[in-house]
């Protein structure tokens, strides 16, 4: 039996209804909203048989991961490869705000995410480097089944690129990821294969239409 990754986006947070940056450097609870959406994957998916449940140590994965893992009766597993991109000095601030004061980085970080990181943050190569240790990690544990990873916009992306073969310095014109959205990879015999990507057919039409990231 291959094993098959799923790839879940936490729910709404007050940053990513505001869409400024929020990384590991902020650790907000979820919305209302974002309860809902946690909620409604935890039903959707409460009949999937998991293997495991792994999940970033910041407040709004585990708040998203906890009613499915109350259905099952499991503790998800934490670890930090799963975390956010440090955004330093950037935390809190809407995009207009960052070019304004720190617009030479910013530029840098725009053309290649991968070796310019946010100003004091984290490039999306060690992101890259962190999160497929946590799926490697995976990979030695779990011979098959299902693997729920319960993490954030921009590790997602880095670690979906990474595993497909695309170049991480373009994560963020290549993939979407909005809140509540799940992607689905098969480490199948010949390679990871991308079976969906952000995927939010589990939320009803109201939480899917939110204004945000």
């Amino acid at each position: 039996m291959a094993l098959t990754l799923y790839f879940l986006r936490h729910g709404q947070t007050p940053q990513s209804r505001d869409n400024v940056f929020c990384g590991s450097g902020l650790d907000p609870e979820l919305t209302p909203a974002g309860r809902a959406m946690a909620e409604a994957f935890a039903a959707a998916y409460r009949r999937t048989r998991w293997a495991a449940i792994y999940a970033s140590p910041l407040r709004r994965t585990l708040e998203t991961a906890r009613p499915l893992c109350a259905a099952l009766g499991l503790e998800p597993e934490v670890r930090d490869g799963l975390r956010e991109i440090a955004y330093g000095a950037w935390e809190g601030l809407a995009v207009a705000a960052v070019d304004q004061r720190f617009h030479d980085d910013h530029v840098a970080w725009t053309a290649d995410p991968a070796w310019y990181p946010p100003t004091g943050g984290e490039s999306a190569i060690a992101v890259s480097r962190r999160a497929i240790e946590v799926v490697e990690e995976v990979q030695r544990r779990c011979d098959g089944g299902n693997v729920l990873l319960v993490s954030h916009k921009a590790t997602i992306r880095i670690a979906l690129c990474a595993l497909l073969g695309v170049d991480v310095g373009r994560f963020r014109y290549r993939l979407g990821c909005p809140v509540g959205a799940v992607s689905v990879v098969e480490l199948a015999a010949h390679g990871p294969l991308l079976r969906a990507l952000a995927d939010r057919a589990h939320l009803p039409a109201e939480l899917r239409g939110l204004d945000g990231t």
